[in-house]
């Protein structure tokens, strides 16, 4: 059930356009100042990952308006806790503390968001809600420590500016449970893409995979926001928005392979120009079994080398990548007779491509325009300036019997640019696409449109004549 509350870069992504069937609980308004936007919790999510594991309680934390959000690891006790970066532009919280390979558990959190640098501050919120609520205190022994990473979701796949806050990630940390992880587009990867090296720009999101041997518990979670594309086991790459003239069973080794040409015009496909550059892929390993400092470490390094089976290419310069690993200590029995922490990280290895997979939504296609008569009254309703936030506005004008818009303010509106109006191809009466690479639909409702309604939908208020 969805739980409203009040109060309490990685390489960068291409101009998105997309649309999907609105998800159940999921609404959105215009855009409101960051101190007036309403915390979603735990909101429901189709795709679910279900265990059993009281010690290990999550939240996901959203804003519609943005959408972005955050998604909290919060544990029974202090734990164990190594961390290993690959990216060459990791945003993280308290990470070197970890590397120092301190033998007494500290750790009491970890914590995924959104926002860009301005997402760190989730991750000292979680830790002051400790502080607040009693369970740590100023003592040197009971001092509360939450560590986290931070994901770019900013620039051209959303209209605004909103971040996960101190408001959102305490209501977060706050009502985690345990045994329920959402996955796809929800908390921190509310707004995560993949493949913007070679224009695919798909949809992505969280994702998780859970497996007990005996006593042993281990659990992957995983924020896909990552410059390479996501492949499956057969080399496949799961999602892109291929251009014209892409191999129809299209390969990551394709792509590969093919380096420099297919990053640019001259490989059976354009890359769109001036895409933003700024990804990451943020992960966390936790297992129930005992664990030195040393042992730790080398899974995190582990598992973490493994994860460019599945994204490739794989923590490059512009990416964040950063990868925690947890042991709870609940248990001392490994899952065979060799080496505890290999074979821990082994499994773990294919559980986190596990994850990766299943980070990834099913990718909206949009409607396809066709022939529709338009109703001269309802077009001159849909005329004026629309305003997404203080960085987006939309116009709308009808010229000779058709609709056009063009972007405002000082950024495009997706593929409807400032230098030039864009024909709104008729759909029916209230519902206009245009038509591209990128799936981009506009559904006028009243004095509001929403471009590409659903998770990722943005909504414009027309301003006042």
């Amino acid at each position: 059930m969805s739980n409203r509350q009040n109060g309490g870069q990685g390489p960068w992504s291409r101009a998105l356009g997309f649309s999907i069937l609105l998800a159940a609980g999921a609404t959105q308004v215009v855009a409101a100042p960051q101190d007036a936007l309403t915390p979603v919790i735990n909101g429901a999510a189709p795709q679910t990952l279900t265990f059993d594991w009281p010690m290990l309680r999550i939240g996901t934390g959203e804003y519609e308006e943005g959408p972005t959000g955050v998604t909290v690891f919060r544990f029974g006790r202090k734990v164990l806790g190594a961390v290993d970066v690959r990216g060459g532009g990791p945003g993280t919280v308290n990470a070197d503390f970890l590397r120092l390979g301190y033998e007494a558990p500290e750790l009491d959190a970890v914590v995924f968001s959104g926002g860009s640098w301005y997402g760190l501050e989730s991750v000292t919120a979680a830790n002051t809600a400790l502080k607040d609520d009693g369970e740590r205190g100023g003592h040197w022994d009971n001092v509360g420590l939450a560590v986290g990473s931070i994901i770019y979701d900013f620039g051209a796949r959303r209209l605004n500016e909103i971040y996960p806050d101190k408001r959102l990630a305490q209501a977060t940390l706050r009502a985690a449970q345990p045994g329920v992880f959402a996955q796809g587009p929800h908390g921190a990867g509310r707004s995560a893409v993949s493949g913007g090296l070679f224009g695919c720009n798909a949809h992505s999101g969280q994702g998780g995979a859970f497996r007990q041997i005996g006593q042993v518990k281990i659990a992957v979670f995983t924020v896909v926001n990552a410059l390479g594309v996501v492949t499956d086991r057969d080399g496949r790459v799961v999602a892109c928005h291929p251009d014209k003239g892409w191999p129809q069973d299209l390969k990551a080794s394709d792509l590969m392979g093919a380096t420099p040409d297919s990053l640019k015009p001259g490989w059976n496909g354009a890359r769109a120009a001036a895409p933003d550059r700024k990804n990451t892929t943020i992960s966390l390993v936790v297992t129930n079994r005992k664990l030195n400092p040393a042992e730790l470490q080398r899974v995190a390094v582990q598992v973490h080398t493994s994860m460019a089976r599945a994204i490739q290419p794989f923590a490059t310069e512009l990416d964040g990548d950063v990868l925690y690993a947890v042991s709870t200590a609940e248990v001392d029995a490994g899952p065979g007779d060799g080496l505890v922490s290999a074979e821990i990280g082994t499994v773990a290895s294919e559980l986190m491509w596990d994850a990766i997979l299943a980070a990834v939504p099913a990718q909206p296609q949009g409607p396809a325009p066709t022939a529709v008569a338009s109703n001269p009254t309802a077009l001159a309703r849909h005329a004026g300036e629309y305003r997404f936030s203080e960085l987006a506005s939309l116009q709308v004008t009808v010229k000779d019997g058709r609709l056009f818009g063009q972007a405002t303010g000082s950024r495009d509106v997706f593929a409807i640019k400032r230098d030039a109006p864009a024909e709104l191809v008729a759909v029916s009466d209230s519902e206009f696409a245009v038509p591209g690479r990128y799936p981009l639909t506009l559904r006028f409702e009243g004095d509001k449109v929403v471009i590409n309604p659903g998770r990722w939908q943005q909504v414009g208020a027309r301003a006042r004549r």
